[in-house]
This record gives C-alpha cells, structure tokens and sequence, in this order.
C-alpha cells in the first residue's frame, strides 16, 4: 500500500481521463446516429450502467484490502453514489426526468470531482482506476443521453432536483453525525482544493453556502439553455 503511486492533478493520467470523460459520450452518439441502430443504442446504455454497477461491487469487495475496515465507510452516501443510481436508472428507461436530475446532479457534482478529485493514488493504482470508472461513467452516461434523446432540462427542472437535492443533504447529514464520516463534506471542506475551500469554516454558516452554491450550480447548468430560449424569443419577435 505504501508504494502507491501519488495522484498528481492535471498530470498525464488526469488529463487522459478529463479527455476520454468528454470525448467518449460523443464519439458514442455519432456512433449511433449514423448507424441509426436502436439495438447499438441500448447496447451502450446497458454497458455504460454495467460497468458502473460491476466498479461500484468491485471496490466494495477489493475495499477491505484498502484499508476500509468499517461498514460505514462505504456506505453509497455521496452524491455521486445518488448520481450513479440515478444515471443507471434513466440509461435502462430513458426517462427523461431521471435524467434532468442526472444532469444536474452529475455535472454540477461528478464533474467537480473529476477535475479537483480528492483522491491521493495515481494510476495504475485500483483506487484511481475505481474513481475515475465511477465518475467518468456518470458524466459520459449523462451526456451520451441527452445526445442521443436531443435532452435539454427545464427551469422546473431547477426546483425539483434541489428539492432531491436537500432529501440527500438531510439523509446524508444524518449518517455523517451517527458515524463521523464526512459523506456530501457536509461535516468540513474536503482535503483538495475545490470552491468548498472558500466557504466558511462556522459549520452552520458552510452548511448554508454549501446550500446556495448548490443551487447556484444547478441555475449556471441551466443558464445556457435558457440564453437560448431568450435569443429564440427575441429573434422570433423581430421577424413577427
């Protein structure tokens, strides 16, 4: 365990992943839409929610050996364990308001992780390999199906994803007290740098910040789709 590589941010490993995070979902899509195959279509989503179901089994029977020794250390209590439920569940339906949650939760939460992971082994250790399956597959998850469906989320969409959003802050809060553990950094910021580091360090004010910059992500994740509308609106007012 001692001759663990030692992650290092942006390094070769990290980029490949961030590159193979945005390039893959893509790559799949174009697959798809020029094959026009419903059968390669539904193969992908199976594949991508298998592998994250066998990444998640795995590292919880290969934990133990990594010094997870406590049952409540490996509890499927960050959001990104939420996120991957979620994605599993919209790649085997489709349903769209799985995957507006997905989308919110995925991008404004997996996608931090990916680009500022607190993690402390590099590849080829099986932590970073684990880590990077598990978040990887929800974004490229994520993505491929709203290219795929032509999915764009809706300002309702906001509202009701930070609704479920404070259902996991409570039920996460809740563990966090009765085992100590800092599921959701709900209890203190986590040890890499991210925008977490900027909040307060009064638990009741971070909790609060934690509250609005959630929310504030949710909104900026919006923001674009709603530029759009605007310009449509205001394009088609000028040709009325």
């Amino acid at each position: 365990m001692n001759s663990a590589p030692e992650f290092h941010a942006y390094g070769c490993a990290h980029l490949t992943v961030i590159f193979l995070t945005v390039g893959l979902p893509f790559l799949l899509a174009l697959i798809v839409h020029r094959t026009k195959s419903h059968f390669l279509e539904r193969t992908i989503c199976f594949a991508i929610s298998a592998l994250l179901l066998i990444n998640y089994v795995a590292y919880l029977i290969v934990a133990r050996n990594f010094g997870v020794t406590r049952w409540y250390k490996a509890l499927p209590m960050q959001l990104c364990d939420w996120a991957m439920i979620v994605i599993i569940v919209a790649l085997w339906t489709g349903n769209r308001r799985w995957l507006e949650v997905a989308y919110f939760w995925g991008i404004g939460g997996t996608l931090q992780a990916i680009l500022t992971p607190n993690l402390r082994f590099g590849f080829p250790d099986l932590r970073f390999v684990s880590f990077f399956v598990a978040h990887s597959g929800i974004i490229i998850g994520i993505v491929f199906l709203m290219l795929i469906y032509g999915f764009r989320p809706r300002a309702i969409g906001v509202l009701r994803t930070f609704a479920w959003t404070e259902i996991y802050f409570v039920v996460a809060f809740g563990v966090d007290l009765l085992t100590g553990e800092n599921y959701g950094f709900l209890l203190h910021r986590p040890e890499a740098g991210s925008l977490l580091n900027f909040l307060s360090d009064f638990r009741p004010l971070y909790l609060v910040q934690f509250h609005g910059l959630a929310f504030l992500f949710f909104c900026v994740l919006y923001a674009p789709f709603a530029i759009v509308d605007l310009a449509r609106k205001l394009q088609n007012s000028r040709t009325t």
